[in-house]
């Protein structure tokens, strides 16, 4: 059960927040979207920028998912890594990679499932949930990987994801 009961399903008001939200889902509220527009304001915020780092980023999206995984299975948000495995699958990955990810450890290690920039994100998907600060040689590691660009948008979906996570695991948020 979650710490805090989810609005309800038919919640119809404040209308733009409400619609806004239905419509970056499809139609239908998940369960952290329940929880979040206890706060309406907090709502649309969420809803514009974590909209923007699913969507309008030029990152590859095995990438982003990917990070997004691990960063799920380092802070214990088995919600997310429920979402985004599939997503990270679709993208391109594999069922092989995402068992892998549940040690992430070995994952950044596995030459044989994950790729030089695979390995470099989950090395740096790790160190920013762990540590915050990040190792110079990580970060060279993936500027050789990705150009300004992906690497500012990688650090800044890592980053976002563990606000995400740190969230759902807070709250109690369960998988639907």
């Amino acid at each position: 059960m979650p710490r805090i009961a989810y609005v309800p399903m038919d919640l119809a008001e404040p209308a733009e927040i409400v619609a806004a939200v239905r419509e970056r889902r499809g139609g239908q509220f998940i369960n952290l979207d329940r929880l979040l527009l206890h706060s309406p304001s907090l709502a649309a915020g969420w809803n514009a920028y974590l909209g923007a780092v699913r969507g309008a980023l030029e990152l590859d999206p095995k990438l982003r998912e990917l990070a997004m995984c691990v960063v799920a299975v380092i802070n214990g948000a088995e919600y997310e890594f429920v979402h985004h495995a599939p997503v990270f699958v679709a993208a391109g990955g594999s069922d092989e990679q995402v068992r892998a990810m549940r040690d992430p450890d070995s994952a950044a290690r596995d030459a044989s499932l994950f790729d030089d920039a695979q390995r470099a994100t989950i090395a740096l998907s790790i160190e920013m949930t762990r540590n915050v600060e990040v190792r110079d040689e990580t970060f060279e590691r993936v500027r050789r990987s990705l150009n300004e660009r992906h690497t500012v948008e990688l650090v800044a979906t890592i980053a976002a994801y563990n606000m995400v996570s740190r969230f759902l695991v807070a709250l109690g948020v369960e998988p639907e």
